[in-house]
């Protein structure tokens, strides 16, 4: 009896890949002159390495690059194999991205048309003693979905490539936020697997809780060498327990159930620890598998009540008010994410006291650094199905290609502590509904029977202890306008397109799965990219870096009265990344004021795949925008929050922990100019109860000013505070003058001590300008007269002084 045997093909594996042109509009030379790649891999990262192409994100390289997208490529190595006495050679590959002809020693092996999914090919036959030639042809991402469109008809979509029409991530392609950098590679691990007998499949260990007990089933499916007999002993170890099967020959699943006493609970962030328990799987000595799970419950409530439909998710019975933002694929090119980059960028989500991510369906079913990352730091994910902002046709092949990828990601994730729900697609129900789509698609099937039928039921099968919803949005009745307030999930984008971030005020949504507001990335980033001389918001490679339609009308018009229009380009950085902070956060303490018909925000969006102006708190460098800061405290688990009703300004003290919030709530007005005067002044109780929220009336007494253009609130309890504008900036008498600035330097950088002279609103400090590198710990802070900040800098050479354009403030804008 033999064990399984592997034999990587990977690059760190010691395979030695090259990539080469066949066809296709690619420069004279390139066509079949093989460079080296590296598997992962894909054909971008290649040609970069190898020297054959700029940086596609550099200037407006990316439209100078389009002909990668339109050409095939041809993938080759050679590796040497020794018969190891096993029976059953298999060549697996975790990921094809994406129209592939996958050829061994001149015999094809099989064609592939999903990078969401992986393949196994017998090469039994196939293999020799000695050299192997390994061939994976790939075809022009670009090229293919327009050639499958024009054989089967076109389904409405948005953006500008038909991402629709096969099996790959949809953003690829290009997005609002994202480039066109259509793809081509091996992009997961890929590998020669040689075993007898029987070998592991897959295993689904599915975690529950049943009266205090942790309760593990643990699904395997197995394998069988095709005329081998023999029993097999399958083993789970789980927690100190082991449960053990014998099966005979042939068996496809076993299905074993362990059970251990006083479990320790896994919950979100906020809500407890996250204890995670090794299982291993064997069978007999042949196969083993790895992994790790958290007992816990997840359930969704959509049960129609008398304000509508909640969306209502709880973890152990425990009701979870979500504080989440949408995850994209984390670079544009995902084979260079590592463990350590979807730890970095997770972490922003944890630092600024996020309990939920949402993997959008426009991108990738991520890799198990990222699932395993969340379980650790206990952010549950909402794990959308891979369709977006677009009708898909239900034929064949899509259908059968939609199923393989759908059993295989359930599968491989329904393992994991931190998946809380499963949803069948981004604003496709929304798109029917609303976006035209009826007419051009003339009757034909639109992805309804992938949203309510296919995906539910292999949730159901595979993964029955997490909850699935439709799509986002979705109001749970299929009589009811898929984005109605009053029901379910709501998308809120006519704030941004349309109309000012007051219109946020008008909704009473019951969840927000998607909203925001756009801004530019830091300034180190955005310029290590766009060189446009002068610099300008409508300059050439400004504009390849600003993909939303008009976006920079809507930056403009976005300002309202809130902030006046910009001088220059420096102001136009700092006008408009503020302006995009204070938009999100006026949203979610607005939501979050309505607790509990209100049950969660989750902002779009957290991270940027390029250097580009978009939505993203932190921006594709990882340089925290203001938005992220203004997220961590508007996200923190005690808000308080000035907020309008229609008897008169109340102060909402929002309590998501599981301790009594008590104390005093100090309401000053205050006067803008020097010295801060205070005009009025009330004191009274604050008393929260745990995971509540309570509203308290302003006194007439502070609510009233004599001069709203020169007064406004301070608002404290304990740590928490809120202010209170009577007018916008615009109106509002701010000091030019209100503030002074000392430089100290520091063991890992230096400190910027400010102090208020009078009301300074607003205070950002940019230690990017003057080293790309140095990182600061706070932002978009408020100072009453005589109060002051220090600002940590970490990186880069403590500068003389500092002003204007690295310490900015609103006062410098109406000034």
């Amino acid at each position: 009896m033999t064990t399984l045997n592997v034999v990587p093909l990977t690059t760190d594996g010691g395979a030695v890949w090259t990539v080469d042109a066949l066809e296709g509009p690619a420069p004279e030379g390139l066509i079949g002159r093989p460079i080296a790649a590296t598997v992962p891999g894909e054909v971008h990262t290649d040609l970069l390495a190898a020297g054959e192409i700029p940086d596609p994100f550099d200037g407006d390289n990316e439209s100078k690059l389009a002909w990668i997208g339109r050409t095939s490529w041809r993938y080759r190595t050679k590796f040497a194999w020794t018969a190891d006495g096993n029976t059953r050679q298999e060549l697996v590959a975790e990921g094809l991205d994406t129209v592939a002809t996958v050829t061994l020693n001149g015999r094809e092996l099989g064609r592939t048309a999903n990078q969401h999914r992986s393949y196994r090919f017998d090469v039994t036959e196939a293999l020799i003693a000695g050299d192997n030639e390994l061939v994976i042809e790939f075809a022009g991402p670009v090229s293919t979905a327009e050639e499958i469109r024009a054989t089967v008809g076109d389904w409405p979509h948005t953006n500008l490539h038909p991402y629709n029409e096969l099996r790959k991530m949809a953003s690829n392609y290009g997005w609002d936020w994202g480039p066109d950098v259509a793809t081509a590679g091996i992009w997961r691990p890929i590998r020669i697997e040689s075993w007898s007998g029987v070998r592991i499949d897959t295993v689904r260990p599915l975690a529950g809780v049943d009266g205090g007990q942790g309760v593990l089933t643990t699904h395997v499916a197995l394998a069988w060498a095709d005329g081998e007999g023999g029993e097999a002993s399958i083993t789970v170890e789980v927690g100190g327990t082991t449960q053990a099967v014998t099966v005979a020959a042939g068996a496809e699943t076993v299905e074993l159930t362990s059970t251990i006493d006083a479990v320790d609970l896994w919950w979100p962030r906020g809500h407890g620890e996250q204890p995670l328990y090794d299982v291993t799987v064997t069978v007999d000595d042949r196969d083993e598998w790895n992994g790790r799970v958290g007992f816990r419950t997840v359930s969704l409530n959509v049960a129609p009540d008398n304000d509508g439909t909640p969306f209502a998710l709880s973890v152990n019975d425990k009701p979870i008010y979500g504080r989440g933002a949408n995850w994209i694929p984390d670079d544009a090119f995902v084979t260079r994410l590592t463990p350590e980059t979807y730890r970095t960028s997770i972490q922003d989500a944890v630092d600024a006291d996020m309990n939920l991510l949402r993997v959008w369906g426009g991108g990738i079913y991520e890799s198990e650094a990222f699932y395993d990352v969340c379980d650790e730091l206990g952010i549950l994910v909402w794990q959308d199905f891979l369709f977006a902002c677009a009708a898909y046709s239900e034929d064949e092949p899509l259908w059968s290609e939609v199923e393989a990828e759908a059993r295989e990601a359930v599968g491989r994730l329904s393992k994991h502590a931190s998946l809380a729900v499963w949803n069948g697609n981004n604003e496709n129900i929304w798109g029917y509904v609303e976006w035209g789509w009826r007419v051009p698609l003339a009757g034909r099937a639109w992805g309804e029977g992938y949203y309510f039928d296919l995906l539910p039921k292999i949730v159901a099968e595979l993964d029955p202890r997490t909850p699935y919803s439709p799509g986002s949005p979705y109001s749970y009745d299929r009589f009811i306008h898929p984005n109605d307030e009053r029901h379910g999930t709501m998308h809120i984008w006519d704030v941004w397109n349309q109309v000012d971030y007051t219109t946020y005020r008008k909704y009473k949504p019951r969840f927000v799965s998607e909203f925001g507001f756009q801004g530019p990335p830091a300034w180190s980033t955005l310029t290590s990219v766009v060189h446009d001389a002068p610099l300008d918001p409508y300059g050439a490679q400004m504009l390849v870096h600003q993909k939303a339609f008009e976006g920079n009308l809507k930056l403009e018009r976005g300002l309202g009265d809130h902030l006046p229009g910009w001088k220059d380009i420096d102001d136009w950085h700092w006008t408009t990344q503020l302006n995009q902070a204070r938009a999100v956060a006026y949203g979610i303490e607005h939501f979050r004021s309505l607790f509990p018909l209100n049950t969660g925000a989750v902002v779009w969006q957290l991270n940027d795949n390029w250097p580009v102006v978009s939505w993203a708190a932190v921006d594709g460098h990882g340089i925290r925008k203001p938005l992220w800061f203004a997220l961590k405290r508007v996200y923190a688990e005690r808000l308080l929050t000035v907020q309008p009703r229609e008897d008169g300004l109340v102060v909402a003290a929002h309590n998501d922990t599981d301790a009594r919030w008590a104390g005093e709530i100090t309401v000053r007005r205050r006067s803008t100019g020097a010295e801060s005067t205070v005009l009025a002044q009330e004191t009274f109780a604050l008393e929260v109860e745990p995971r509540s929220a309570v509203l308290s009336s302003v006194p007439e007494s502070v609510a009233t000013p004599g001069d709203p253009h020169r007064e406004y609130l301070e608002v404290r309890s304990g740590e928490s505070t809120a202010y209170w504008y009577f007018v916008e900036d615009t109106a509002l008498r701010l000091a030019g003058d209100a503030y002074t600035a000392s430089v100290a330097p520091t063991s890992d950088g230096y400190d910027v001590t400010v102090t208020a002279t009078a009301l300074a609103k607003d205070l950002a400090l940019f230690p990017d300008r003057l080293d790309a590198a140095a990182r600061v710990d706070s932002c978009l802070i408020t100072l009453s007269a005589g109060e002051r900040h220090t600002f940590h800098v970490t990186g880069g050479t403590a500068p003389a002084q500092v002003g204007v354009p690295v310490l900015r403030s609103a006062n410098d804008l109406v000034n």
